[in-house]
């Protein structure tokens, strides 16, 4: 799927709730209006939408969606567009991670979704 990235940490000791943390700042230094929760287990959801001309090419209802699974050995982040859910931390969570919330996008939101998760590859990798 476009625009869809998966990544993997192996015998890193990654502690889930800090690195979620990090990530949320960081986007939130972007200018990102974020959202977080977390399921009953360890995995985690954030979401981040950004305004301004954005608004023209990604639609309003979507949102730069990262969730972050696994145990502080064997981590997986999942990077991708996906429905915006208001009042995340209320949402039924679980929910979302098993079900494929990773939408197709069309071509203006492949540009600028490839462009801001290549970065945020980038800023995970250099946290991990």
């Amino acid at each position: 799927m476009i625009g869809k990235k998966e990544l993997h940490f192996q015998d890193k000791n990654i502690d889930l709730d800090s690195l979620a943390s990090k990530i949320e700042s960081y986007l939130q230094n972007e200018h990102f209006h974020t959202q977080s929760a977390s399921t009953s287990g360890s995995d985690i959801v954030i979401q981040a939408q950004k305004g301004g001309f954005l608004d023209k090419v990604i639609d309003a209802d979507r949102a730069l969606t990262i969730s972050l699974s696994g145990s502080p050995e064997d981590v997986t982040v999942n990077i991708g567009i996906a429905k915006w859910v208001e009042h995340l931390a209320v949402a039924a969570v679980e929910t979302l991670l098993l079900s494929d919330i990773f939408l197709v996008v069309d071509v203006g939101e492949s540009l600028w979704t490839l462009e801001i998760e290549d970065k945020l590859v980038k800023e995970i990798e250099s946290m991990v």
